[in-house]
């Protein structure tokens, strides 16, 4: 469907697409090859180094649309806190909107490791946006792995061509980093279920379509957890105030408030009691997602810093001719790489199901957005006072990774996360 789909898009995208699409078809076992080329792969500062030619044409098509789609507006949508649903769908008619979910029902079929690739170029264009499409692309996935055909069916055409924008909520009030206790309930009335709690901090609450909420269907503990699917519009959903934050301004976020909601128990995606881990291997994921994002931040940051220390002139001499301008962004790019290696290594134990996808995915997530995040602001520095100013557009990049260090599970969890890892071997 995606393959056929790609076929009669027009416009200028159209010789990249075909050429995607020439690849996949020449490769035929796309997934064989991809391992493959996942073991032997290297990079640089360079992030098409060392890819495969079908995935360069992939992060091509998603750096032509940053460029040219996001780039010009990542500025206006975060001063107007404009939620681009429009850009959006057009890079939905991309294949972005359900990157990793199976082809059967309309989703791209690709592997952890494009998604990657993808997100790292989108968020060159705007990190906010970026990391909200991610988000629903978890939701996706999560529909897909999980749910079962009728609604699979349902949903993932919706979903991939962004007609429907999905939410996930989990983190609560009062339970954020320990979601185990999380107190949303679900209660069993005849054939529906009877939702009662809030959820805090949803990317796109208020302005999306599907939620995909982790509630209590059971006894305290981890297996009394269920994910359940709730409409917009469903009586008895509500949401917060807008919340005014540091950054992810093109994106809303709000409580998401439920009393006495109705919906179907048909709506729960998996098997009763699966909510948790549902929602926690779905986070292994968002969480190659989001430090992904942080990569493409701190690309787009280190090449503004490189091209303003070339004009920038002091004691008449360019910053770059400075040694300590130099060292800084040696230092940048050398961070750069490694936040990168990581990253890929952890999309692709997931992509290959390995046994350490947990910590890798853990240390991908804790280096790349920490290490990213001092890439952004050592780029500000080397700006000067202009890097201050929202005329520049690293200013930007900082705040809007600055939450990456937050969410998809705190850097302080990650780090637990890795040490009982450490210490069970």
């Amino acid at each position: 469907m995606f393959v056929a789909a790609m076929l009669t898009r027009q416009g200028r995208y159209a010789a990249t697409v075909r050429r995607i699409v020439q690849g996949f078809q020449r490769q035929g076992d796309r997934n064989k090859l991809g391992n493959v080329a996942a073991r032997s792969f290297v990079t640089s500062v360079d992030p098409s180094h060392g890819l495969t030619e079908e995935q360069i044409a992939i992060q091509q098509l998603a750096m032509d649309f940053a460029r040219n789609e996001m780039m010009p507006n990542m500025a206006m949508w975060d001063e107007k806190e404009i939620f681009p649903v429009e850009t959006m769908r057009a890079a939905a008619n991309l294949g972005f909107g359900a990157i990793y979910a199976q082809e059967e029902f309309g989703g791209t079929g690709l592997s952890r490791l494009d998604a990657s690739l993808i997100f790292e170029a989108l968020a060159q264009g705007c990190t906010s946006t970026t990391a909200y499409i991610s988000i629903h692309n978890m939701c996706a996935w999560m529909i897909d792995t999980f749910g079962n055909e009728s609604q699979r069916e349902k949903w993932i055409p919706l979903l991939a061509g962004m007609e429907k924008f999905a939410s996930y909520c989990l983190t609560e009030p009062g339970s954020g980093s320990d979601a185990v206790s999380l107190s949303t309930s679900a209660k069993r009335d005849g054939d529906d279920l009877i939702l009662n709690g809030s959820k805090a901090f949803i990317s796109g609450g208020g302005d999306t379509d599907v939620y995909l909420v982790m509630c209590r269907t059971g006894s305290a503990g981890p297996k009394g957890i269920s994910c359940v699917l709730v409409e917009k519009g469903t009586p008895g959903l509500n949401f917060g105030k807008k919340e005014k934050k540091v950054g992810w301004n093109s994106q809303p976020t709000r409580m998401v408030i439920f009393e006495d909601c109705r919906v179907p128990a048909t709506n729960i995606i998996g098997n009763e009691g699966q909510g948790f881990n549902i929602a926690m291997r779905g986070l292994n994921g968002g969480r190659i997602n989001i430090a992904s994002c942080s990569l493409g931040a701190a690309q787009a940051s280190l090449q503004a810093a490189v091209d303003h220390v070339k004009v920038r002139k002091q004691f008449g001499k360019p910053l770059a001719s400075f040694q300590n301008s130099q060292f800084r962004l040696a230092e940048m790019a050398t961070e750069l790489v490694a936040s990168r290696l990581l990253v890929r290594n952890a999309a692709r134990a997931l992509d290959n199901d390995d046994l350490d996808t947990v910590p890798l995915c853990s240390m991908a997530k804790y280096y790349a957005t920490e290490k990213c995040f001092n890439i952004i602001n050592e780029a500000l520095q080397l700006h000067g006072g202009y890097g201050y100013l929202k005329d520049y557009s690293v200013q930007q990049y900082l705040r809007d990774t600055r939450v990456h260090m937050i969410l998809e599970g705190t850097n302080e969890v990650m780090r637990l996360l890795i040490a009982r890892k450490v210490l069970s071997d």
